[in-house]
């Protein structure tokens, strides 16, 4: 079932440094996953590209290519889940990985058994979106989201959206008129919570209105609640 922990995926972990690994590597096995690792952005995405891992945990910093532009490179060829690891303190800066296309991140130092929780989220997700795929694509107005070949067409011209972005997407497309709550985009969308995800929400938002207003017509299809969330518009 979707809303259960997919045990024994493939799990490619990205990191120098190989304590961080080792713990990684220890807790996630004990959930049942393969574990797979690479110490290099370099061998980590010809890695991605050979196993087809079902989910990566990439570190930022790393040697020869840094964990920004490997989820660069991975967005443009898959959808694969990626969890990316960060020291970075300031938001503007984790958002940007959220940007390029990471689901999630999580930042040093952090607990293992954290990490652990959100790669279970993160596949429970994933599995979730599979199993919601059905064979008529959504539409709403000029919005058309194809859950199963993972596209969104704005007006018939197709629109490129992060993993994210998608969800957020279809989530509104499917209930066109509903306001969701912050906290209904956080369980539906994200799965948990995390300090300072308002604000996350709020910067998602922003860029997929960004990418969809492009077309003419779209404007402010997408609607801001104040005071309680958002919605899409059904008129």
């Amino acid at each position: 079932m979707a809303d259960e922990p997919q045990l024994g995926s493939k799990i490619l972990v990205v990191d120098d440094d190989p304590n961080v690994v080792e713990l990684v590597r220890l807790y996630l096995e004990r959930d049942g996953h393969e574990v797979l690792t690479a110490s290099d952005g370099v061998a980590g995405l010809e890695m991605a590209r050979e196993e087809q891992p079902s989910l990566i945990v990439l570190d930022l910093m790393l040697p020869q290519m840094d964990g920004m532009e490997v989820c660069r490179a991975l967005r443009a060829e898959s959808s694969v889940p990626v969890i990316m690891l960060t020291a970075m303190v300031e938001e503007d800066d984790r958002l940007a990985g959220l940007d390029l296309g990471a689901d999630d991140y999580v930042t040093k130092p952090f607990s293992p058994r954290e990490l652990a929780a959100r790669v279970r989220a993160v596949l429970r997700r994933t599995a979730r979106d599979r199993d919601d795929a059905g064979p008529v694509p959504l539409e709403s107005g000029p919005f058309t989201v194809d859950l199963r070949q993972r596209t969104v067409s704005v007006d018939g011209t197709p629109v490129t959206l992060t993993p994210t972005e998608f969800r957020l997407l279809a989530l509104l497309v499917r209930e066109p008129g509903r306001t969701f709550t912050r906290e209904q985009i956080i369980d539906r969308v994200f799965g948990y919570d995390f300090d300072g995800f308002d604000r996350t929400v709020d910067a998602h938002m922003s860029s997929l209105r960004r990418k969809v207003d492009t077309v003419p017509g779209t404007a402010k299809r997408i609607q801001t609640v104040y005071g309680s969330g958002y919605r899409l518009s059904n008129g």
